[in-house]
């Protein structure tokens, strides 16, 4: 490990939560896929899989700010353990309709009811911002650690989610998310000192805007609400797309090899220095999303072969983390000090918006049309996301062919 990292894990209590917190977030890229794998197949319909984890994840985006809030105003482990503890009943009510053949609408209010799950990424990236208040290339490193832990949980989750589905039972996967979820948490949770502070209110003092109202934050999340398209259409399409090529078993691998592309690429960018502001680079962040996103849909349409796509898969997720952190690292230059949770999950709620989105037209575009038709749809939510970035940049800040994209 370099040493912007080593130096990280030097301070008292960072290993501890670190690792109950990603115990906590692996099933985070788990539970879609089991939930598509464990539905589709016991159903016969992508359609209905995706649809189902669509409203899942768009419950998500509507009640997680909430716990959000919730978190910033009485503190992390009184408010998350309990949060999480019905998220897991949750899933567990999801696993039993399955399994006992419940009728279509029971799957689409069990998976609802994980809707309380909180954003663990944001209450740990929270813990960081609070050791690390006065450090800003510490505070880079952390953010960009982060995002790799969101990466290698999105890339060993699909894998486990996969092998547990397909060797064991269908609702394997699901279970065992649920198990690791609220161990997790209560591990985490359990690590007090580290935890950020309350921030009492000050008599006399107007109450901290709302992150939602500050300026240049709705611009932001509409970004990554494109994002989030790209990803969620993606899983849907590649799960689709591996089925028909007589290899389902080995779709979480696939999935697994963007997600490692960009860790690695995370990581690389937490032990560099960036230089210039995060406003300057994040145009060009996504700009690199959008023309790697090309290459997947470019190996599924000229050469239909899963060896190739998992290679386009690689190469494409190298532009992920670095453009993740960077929005991230904007959204906490917008966000009032005490209401960071709740502006970081507003950034996932819009994320999760987005994958909900993704997920809901990629299952129908590949049952109405094909799964490699699908791989259209990242193409061009990660072209909404690169017009947005460009529409609120300052034209003076964009030399070269970025600045002359704009009116």
């Amino acid at each position: 490990m370099s040493s912007p990292y080593r130096h990280l894990f030097t301070l008292p209590g960072t290993r501890a939560f670190t690792i109950g917190n990603l115990i906590a977030r692996l099933p985070m890229g788990m539970f879609s896929v089991s939930a598509i794998l464990m539905i589709a197949g016991s159903r016969g319909s992508y359609a209905l899989a995706g649809a189902v984890t669509a409203t899942g994840l768009a419950a998500t985006a509507v009640t997680a700010p909430w716990t959000a809030r919730l978190v910033d105003r009485h503190g992390q482990a009184r408010v998350a353990v309990p949060a999480t503890t019905l998220a897991a009943l949750g899933s567990l009510a999801l696993l039993l309709c399955v399994h006992y053949d419940a009728p279509d609408w029971t799957l689409f209010a069990a998976y609802a009811a994980t809707a309380t799950t909180p954003n663990l990424g944001g209450m740990s990236r929270a813990r960081w911002a609070h050791l690390l208040k006065d450090d800003t290339d510490a505070l880079h490193t952390a953010n960009s650690f982060e995002q790799a832990a969101d990466e290698l949980c999105f890339m060993l989750g699909p894998v486990l989610a996969a092998f547990l589905c397909g060797t064991f039972f269908p609702e394997a996967g699901t279970l065992t998310g649920a198990v690791l979820l609220l161990t997790g948490m209560l591990l985490f949770a359990a690590q007090r000192a580290t935890e950020p502070p309350i921030q009492p209110p000050i008599q006399g003092r107007k109450p901290a805007k709302a992150p939602l109202r500050t300026p240049g934050m709705p611009a932001l999340l509409a970004a990554y609400l494109a994002l989030g398209a790209v990803f969620g259409s993606m899983e849907v399409v590649t799960l689709a797309f591996a089925d028909a090529q007589g290899h389902k078993s080995a779709a979480g691998a696939i999935l697994g090899l963007q997600a490692a592309g960009s860790c690695a690429a995370g990581l690389l960018y937490g032990a560099m220095k960036p230089t210039g502001p995060a406003e300057r680079r994040y145009p060009y962040c996504i700009a690199a999303m959008t023309a790697l996103m090309t290459l997947p849909l470019l190996a599924a349409a000229l050469t239909g072969s899963l060896l190739v796509l998992a290679g386009a898969l690689l190469v494409a997720g190298m532009a992920t983390a670095p453009t993740m952190v960077t929005n991230m690292t904007l959204i906490q230059q917008h966000t009032p000090a005490d209401r960071l949770n709740e502006g970081m999950t507003l950034a996932v709620t819009a994320l999760l918006g987005g994958i909900a989105c993704g997920s809901a037209l990629g299952g129908w575009t590949t049952e109405h049309l094909s799964a490699t038709a699908g791989f259209w749809i990242p193409v061009a939510a990660a072209t909404a996301a690169l017009t947005i970035a460009l529409s609120r940049a300052r034209p003076g800040t964009l030399p070269g062919p970025l600045r002359r994209t704009l009116p």
